[in-house]
């Protein structure tokens, strides 16, 4: 019911800069927490990122100083801007969207992921 369209993610070289962009359509009616996590080959899903609803933020510790991510509650969209790109950030990054319904029901739902792919 929810459906979540990521973009922006590509090849880099290290050093470099990306911006990812997520937005969230469907029965939407109201969206607590924002969010990014990453999944390189071999290793589980962690987060690099996240904001709430009040635009409190979260971040990986691997990823502070050089990610930013931001809002737009207009838009029902979620951008990471990622800076200082390194090679051990290549990975798979997924969003995650969590807030109610139309339906006042909770849902929790998940993007395909985008491939981001930062060369040496």
């Amino acid at each position: 019911q929810v459906q979540l369209v990521e973009s922006g993610g590509g090849l880099v070289q290290a050093g470099g800069s990306l911006r990812l962009s997520c937005t969230a359509s469907g029965s939407i009616y109201s969206i607590n927490t924002m969010g990014w996590y990453r999944q390189a080959p071999g290793k589980e899903r962690g987060l690099v990122a996240r904001i709430s609803s009040e635009e409190t933020t979260n971040y990986g510790d691997s990823v502070k100083g050089r990610f930013t991510i931001s809002r737009d509650n207009a838009k029902n969209t979620v951008y990471l801007q990622m800076n200082s790109l390194k090679p051990e950030d290549t990975a798979v990054y997924y969003c995650n969207t969590k807030g109610s319904l139309a339906t006042m029901r909770w849902f929790d739902s998940w993007g395909r992921g985008v491939q981001v792919t930062v060369s040496s």
